[in-house]
């Protein structure tokens, strides 16, 4: 039973890969190409004032760590989203065979969904929150890895919280209800993870406006608009993944185990 769950998770996973592709180069590429342009713009502007080679190439011709753009936005990232896709499509169908049968009488189609919420809070909004998506050009090179641990860091420390909220919410039904229970696991995962934000240090990269040595502007800080446009498409990738999967693996999982019945339990 366990194998038929996760290659419907698997299945799932790579439907919202191909959807997510699709999303990506549709209203991410232009935003990247935009903030390759500031990059190449600034780049341009500090060689300009400095008489050094700064920046990146991530033109046509030379490419990127020897590969184009049209390889980048392509081969690049549609192998990039696809496998990423499948891997929560392989946890998501470990955590619903863990979950189904032992929170409550809950169906299969909707549980799924509860199970594609959680993931889509837990490992990407919360972690967002603290360390947010940045395009190109936002982020210095020598800080990769600082940045990188941290964010995995977030991310996990938002699931093993999110992990306690879920367990605490089952242990105060009894005594406060399923409402206020939900309201109080709620409530202490916001708490929680508003702390490990404070805790954890803040990284802030977004170039401002390059001055020569009198105070002059020579180029314009980041566009603020391409950055909101950047980070509102990362969400709504994330979401177009994870509602992907929700439904799909859903329908797919309701048709073997019997939407609506409660079944014998699942183990993990």
């Amino acid at each position: 039973m366990e194998k038929q769950i996760i290659w419907r998770g698997l299945l799932a996973g790579a439907l919202a890969g191909v959807l997510s592709f699709i999303f990506s180069r549709i209203f991410l590429e232009p935003v990247i190409d935009k903030a390759i342009g500031y990059e190449d713009g600034i780049g341009a502007a500090h060689e300009a004032l400095s008489g050094a080679a700064a920046g990146h190439d991530h033109g046509a011709g030379g490419g990127f760590e020897g590969f184009t753009r049209a390889v980048q936005m392509n081969i690049g990232m549609g192998l990039g989203v696809l496998l990423f896709s499948i891997a929560i499509g392989a946890l998501f169908s470990v955590v619903f065979a863990v979950a189904y049968g032992r929170i409550g009488n809950v169906s299969a189609r909707l549980l799924s969904l509860y199970v594609a919420g959680g993931m889509l809070v837990s490992l990407f909004i919360v972690p967002a929150l603290k360390y947010p998506p940045s395009p190109p050009a936002l982020s210095l090179d020598e800080t990769i890895r600082q940045r990188t641990l941290l964010y995995l860091l977030m991310v996990v420390l938002s699931a093993a919280l999110f992990v306690g909220a879920v367990y605490l919410g089952r242990r105060l039904a009894g005594k406060l209800g399923v409402w206020n229970a939900t309201l109080a696991a709620t409530g202490a995962y916001v708490v929680a993870s508003a702390i490990v934000m404070l805790a954890l240090p803040t990284i802030g990269e977004t170039p401002g406006p390059l001055l020569d040595d009198a105070g002059t502007i020579v180029y314009e800080g980041f566009p603020a608009d391409v950055l909101y446009d950047f980070r509102l498409f990362a969400l709504g990738n994330q979401v177009v993944i994870y509602a992907t999967i929700g439904l799909a693996f859903g329908a797919m999982a309701a048709k073997l185990l019997g939407d609506g019945k409660r079944q014998e339990h699942i183990s993990a």
